[in-house]
């Protein structure tokens, strides 16, 4: 499979998958406006906390190559301001953007720091699959909510790189996988991604989770995570805290997957996190031909819920695997 997010330097573009053409069809996406850096990150063309980092600082990273000396650092820091605002609860995205700014600003010096951040992803990741995996057994059946694979990042994943380290290792698995409603990154997303990778996949619908659990069929649950706050508070995509109860309940052990720079230690714990309010649509008639609710009815729906510390066995990141009581030391 292509890489998630790359840098078209020859073109000076940001190349992306279009998430949301997926699985029906394999679209890329070449970018080299602001407008349609914003458009693809707010319409979720690209998601997955550490893509959106990424692809936050390849699209900083062009947007300088083509500024004009006139105005330059004024120019530049609004592109930053606009790209950080497109998805609050993602800590990546504006760490990634803090990142390209701590140092030299000029064109060379910002694409040097693209590349530097694009392929540090790709090696953080390959690290949180390498710890993950021993935590993997021959024979597991695994359960994983939205999409944390290769599709959320720019090449291993977080919370299915141990699963795709796992089977380089001869270890055979079976992964069992939310829908996630209301987008379905479960369904659309990650079971196309195992299946495209010939590992045995299993598409369920969330409300069957409890189900599954309480037959005694999982022997551990992959999570990914778009902030951890200094507590070992995660926030990650609706439905996550309760499956999160689920596991706890039922004894499963529940691992959240992550790169450290998910965590932020400016947060101390995970009500502060802000959560992100998506379209009504989403929820009323996304992905369907028609209305799946009446006109006048009124819609809840939050991008992301907060787990717990408490329920979360481990987090599993490039430094090793950690206790939640481990993160800020």
């Amino acid at each position: 499979m292509q890489d998630t997010v790359s840098f078209d330097l020859k073109r000076n573009r940001l190349v992306l998958i279009d998430q949301t053409r997926l699985p029906g069809e394999l679209k890329i996406l070449s970018l080299h406006t602001i407008e349609e850096m914003e458009a693809a990150i707010r319409m979720l063309q690209v998601r997955g906390a550490p893509a959106i980092g990424v692809a936050a600082a390849i699209g900083l990273a062009v947007l300088s190559r083509a500024l004009g000396a006139r105005n330059y650092e004024a120019n530049l820091l609004a592109y930053a301001a606009r790209l950080r605002a497109t998805r609050p609860t993602a800590v990546n995205l504006a760490w990634a953007l803090e990142r390209m700014l701590s140092g030299p600003r000029d064109p060379e010096s910002l694409t040097r720091q693209a590349l530097m951040i694009l392929e540090e992803d790709i090696e953080t990741c390959r690290r949180i699959g390498e710890h993950g995996s021993a935590l993997l057994h021959d024979g597991d059946n695994v359960l994983t909510h939205c999409n944390a694979g290769r599709l959320a990042a720019v090449r291993y994943g977080t919370a299915l790189a141990p699963v795709y380290m796992a089977a380089e290792q001869g270890k055979k698995l079976h992964i069992f996988a939310d829908e996630t409603r209301p987008l379905l990154q479960g369904a659309r997303l990650t079971a196309y991604e195992l299946a495209e990778a010939g590992i045995p996949v299993t598409l369920l619908c969330d409300n069957m989770a409890a189900s599954l659990l309480s037959e005694g069929k999982i022997t551990a649950v992959l999570v990914g995570a778009d902030r951890i706050a200094a507590n070992g508070d995660a926030a990650n995509k609706i439905g996550s805290l309760g499956l999160s109860i689920l596991a706890r309940h039922y004894a499963v052990p529940f691992y959240v997957c992550a790169p450290f720079s998910t965590v932020d230690l400016y947060c101390a714990e995970g009500r502060r996190i802000p959560i992100e309010q998506r379209a009504p649509e989403e929820v009323t008639q996304a992905w369907y031909e028609r209305r799946m609710a009446p006109a006048g009815a009124r819609v809840y729906n939050p991008a992301f819920d907060i787990i717990p510390n408490e329920n979360i066995t481990a987090f599993v990141t490039e430094r090793g695997v950690l206790l939640p009581r481990d993160l800020s030391k």
